[in-house]
């Protein structure tokens, strides 16, 4: 007779927590669609919403992003006045971004949900159909749309981690400058802005092509 010990009772717990979870999720969703069904809304414009959203918040968090760069460039001017608050609004601006990028992340993790939810139905849908012509041009339709949305789909998680290596460089800085609120600290930091505003420039490239790809997008569905 096999003993079940703590380790054996441990995974079979966090299986069970695991398939709770995923059965709340996806309970959750349901009832999402249900109630945006109810409204007259299906997948379709739902992800159509969503992905108009990522385009919105893109721009945004661009502007987030470059308005820190200029805060940073400010300090060149720095002429011993007030540090401390040259500290807090570049902190305030850094916070600000996080926030974005955070926020961003999000919608463009409910955009994957959508998407895959959409297709999955209309794959489903298709079979129920019994003209050969119409389902034919009904999987035509869907492969052209999966295809044009994994290359949106690139794009924005493309945009997405060019945040990180910005984020990563405001927090030293910004962190750098609260423990040395001197003007020399100032003089250290200069030497880091030209990495700064190269991500910077790298990650408004970015955002603009995954806008490019949302407005190609939205004009199949």
């Amino acid at each position: 007779m096999r003993t079940v010990t703590p380790i054996h009772r441990k995974r079979a717990f966090n299986g069970f927590l695991a398939i709770l979870l995923f059965i709340a999720l996806t309970a959750c969703q349901s009832a999402y669609y249900a109630a945006w069904e109810s409204l007259g809304k299906e997948k379709r414009h739902l992800l159509k919403d969503e992905v108009e959203n990522v385009r919105a918040d893109q721009k945004k968090t661009s502007e987030e992003f470059k308005d820190v760069l200029t805060r940073i460039k400010a300090l060149y001017g720095f002429d011993g006045g007030d540090l401390e608050d040259a500290y807090e609004k570049l902190k305030d601006d850094y916070d600000d971004c996080r926030i974005r990028a955070n926020a961003l992340s999000n919608r463009i993790d409910q955009v994957e949900r959508i998407a895959g939810d959409l297709f999955d139905e209309w794959k489903t849908e298709i079979e129920e159909i019994e003209n050969p012509k119409f389902r034919r041009e009904s999987r035509e339709k869907l492969a052209a749309s999966q295809r044009r949305y994994k290359t949106l789909r690139t794009a924005m998680r493309r945009s997405e981690s060019s945040m990180t290596p910005v984020l990563k460089s405001l927090n030293d800085y910004v962190l750098y400058l609260k423990h040395n609120l001197n003007a020399m600290a100032v003089g250290a930091l200069k030497s880091e802005v030209d990495s700064i505003e190269l991500d910077v420039h790298r990650l408004v490239a970015d955002m603009n092509r995954s806008i490019e790809e949302a407005d190609a997008f939205l004009k199949t569905l």
